[in-house]
C-alpha cells in the first residue's frame, strides 16, 4: 500500500499528494483530506470552508482553464482524469504548465493564480474539490481563464479537444498572450494617516490604504463594512497614542476603546478571512525595569497606553497567522521629536529635556523595511522587536545631538530627571529603559540600520 507522501512540481506551491487506499473485497477508504498529517507534508493550513463535487458522464467531459479567487484540494471519488496546471502569476514561474493522469489515490493542491483544467479519462467519474473560500457570483468574477487550447502552453490533452465534450464558455476563453496575470491580493493598511500609515502606503503602492475617515476602529459597524476577504494581509498601523491623555477620564476610555475594543473587531475580521495580520506594539508594553527588552520578556505596562497596548497583543496572538511588531521612539512624518528639537535649534530656544528614559529611535523607513521583511520572506509568525541599532540613547542625548548638527551647542541642552520634568505636568508613566533586543528580527535576515545614520539622512530631508 501507498504510504501518504507530497511532491513538488515545477509550479511552485503546486502539491501532489500519493493517499493510500485501503480496500478489500467490498472496494476502498481513504482519507481523503487529512489536516494534521497533510500539514506536516507541507500542505498549507488552508482552512476550506466548502467542497464542491463534479460528476462527468462520460471520458472526454473536459473542464478548465480556471484560476479560481481561492486555494483548492482537488481530489477523485470515482473514475480518472488528466489534470492540468498552469502558473498564472507574475513571476518566473509565469505560463510554467503541469499535467498528471491521476485517480482516487492522488491529490492535488492548488493554490490561488494557478490555472486548474482537467479531462475526464473514464465514464461517471467524480472530481471533488475543497475550497478555502465560498463560491458567490461577486467570486466568480473574478476568474482568470486560459483557453484550453492555447498552443503557446501546449498542453497534450489524450482524447483530441475536437472530440471532447467542452462548454461553449470554455472555448471562448482568451488565449495567453491576452491574459493578465493574476495579481497577489495586495495589502491593506489600517491606519494609513499617521506618521508609520503614510510610510507604509508610500512603500506598497499596491496597498489599500484606509484612514480614519474610511475605517472607524472605535465603531464596529464600520469595520463590519469593509471586506477583507480581498486582502493578502491586514497590516495594522492605527491606535490611540495620546499617552499622556490616556491617563484622563475620557481619554482612557478613548484608548481603550481604539487600541482594545475596535482592535478586537478587526482580528475577528482577519480571523474570518485567514487573513495574516502584522500588528504594531510598543516598549510600553514593559515597565521598564530591565535594561534590554526580550520578546518573551513578561508584560508589566505602567500606564493605561501601555495596558492598552499589551492587552491588543493578546487579541492579536490568538490568530494563527500574526506578526506583532514592538517598537519604540518612532519618527517619520509629521510631528515628532527629533522635529521639535529642529524647530526649537532653528528658533534659539534652550530646551530642558529628560535624561533618565534610555532606548534607540526608530525612522519608519526602516520599520517599514522591517515589516516589509517579515511579510516578504514569511518570517516565522510571532513577536519581534524592531527598531534602529547601536548604542541606547537617552531623550537628551539625541536632543544634544539634533542640536549639534542643526548648528548648535549642545551645551543648549538642559538635562533634566524625569520627576522634575513631569513635576507640574500631567503625565503618564513611562518606562526608564524602552531598549529592544534586535537578536530575533536580526536572525531573520534583517539588519536593523543604526540610528545615528538615519539622523543624519532624515536631518537632511527636513531641513
Amino acid at each position: 500500500m501507498t504510504e501518504l507522501s507530497a511532491h513538488p512540481t515545477p509550479i511552485p506551491g503546486l502539491l501532489v499528494f500519493d493517499l493510500p487506499l485501503h480496500g478489500d473485497s467490498r472496494g476502498w477508504f481513504k482519507e481523503n483530506w487529512q489536516r494534521a498529517k497533510m500539514t506536516s507534508l507541507g500542505l498549507p493550513d488552508f482552512g476550506p470552508v466548502q467542497n464542491n463535487v463534479s460528476f462527468n458522464e462520460e471520458a472526454g467531459s473536459t473542464r478548465g482553464l480556471h484560476a479560481e479567487p481561492w486555494d483548492k484540494l482537488i481530489s477523485l471519488a470515482h473514475g480518472r482524469i488528466f489534470g492540468a496546471w498552469v502558473d498564472l502569476r507574475p513571476g518566473e514561474t509565469y505560463g510554467t504548465s503541469f499535467s498528471l493522469d491521476m485517480g482516487p489515490e492522488k491529490a492535488v493542491f492548488v493554490p490561488r493564480g494557478v490555472a486548474n483544467g482537467y479531462q475526464a479519462l473514464e465514464p461517471k467519474t467524480v472530481y471533488s474539490y475543497l475550497v478555502n473560500d465560498h463560491w458567490s457570483p461577486r467570486a466568480r468574477d473574478s476568474y482568470t481563464y486560459l483557453n484550453l487550447a492555447d498552443p503557446t502552453i501546449g498542453i497534450d490533452w489524450p482524447i483530441p479537444l475536437d472530440h471532447a465534450e467542452l462548454s461553449d464558455a470554455d472555448r471562448s476563453h482568451p488565449f495567453f498572450p491576452d491574459v493578465d496575470p493574476v495579481a497577489p491580493k495586495p495589502p491593506v493598511i489600517v491606519g494609513a494617516s499617521g506618521q508609520l500609515g503614510r510610510a507604509l502606503v508610500e512603500h506598497f503602492p499596491e496597498a489599500v490604504g484606509l484612514a480614519r475617515t474610511d475605517i472607524d476602529l472605535c465603531d464596529p459597524a464600520s469595520i463590519d463594512a469593509t471586506d477583507f476577504s480581498q486582502f493578502g494581509v491586514i497590516i495594522n498601523a492605527a491606535a490611540y497614542t495620546a499617552v499622556d491623555a490616556a491617563e484622563t477620564k475620557q481619554g482612557r476610555r478613548e484608548c481603550w476603546q481604539v487600541n482594545v475594543t475596535g482592535l478586537a473587531h478587526l482580528v475577528e475580521q482577519a480571523r474570518k478571512h485567514r487573513v495574516p495580520m502584522v500588528h504594531i506594539s510598543s516598549d510600553y508594553v514593559f515597565d521598564g525595569t530591565q535594561e534590554t527588552h526580550d520578546e518573551d520578556e513578561p508584560l508589566s505596562p505602567l500606564g493605561v497606553y501601555g495596558q492598552t497596548k499589551a492587552a491588543g497583543e493578546k487579541l492579536v496572538s490568538t490568530l494563527p497567522k500574526h506578526w506583532i511588531v514592538r517598537t519604540s521612539w518612532v519618527i517619520g512624518q509629521g510631528n515628532n521629536f527629533v522635529r521639535t528639537m529642529v524647530g526649537l535649534a532653528s528658533r534659539g530656544v534652550n530646551p530642558s529635556v529628560v535624561g533618565d528614559q534610555y532606548g534607540r529611535l526608530t525612522f519608519t523607513r526602516d520599520l517599514v523595511d522591517g515589516i516589509d521583511h517579515l511579510i516578504r520572506t514569511a518570517a516565522p509568525f510571532g513577536t519581534y522587536h524592531l527598531t534602529n541599532a547601536g548604542p541606547p540613547q537617552s531623550w537628551a542625548d539625541i536632543a544634544k545631538r539634533v542640536f549639534e548638527l542643526s548648528g548648535r551647542s549642545s551645551d543648549d541642552v538642559t538635562e533634566v530627571t524625569t520627576a522634575q520634568y513631569v513635576s507640574e505636568k500631567q503625565s503618564a508613566p513611562r518606562p526608564r529603559n524602552s531598549t529592544l533586543n534586535l537578536d530575533k528580527i536580526s536572525a531573520t535576515g534583517f539588519r536593523p540600520v543604526p540610528a545615528e545614520n538615519r539622523l543624519f539622512d532624515y536631518l537632511d530631508e527636513i531641513q
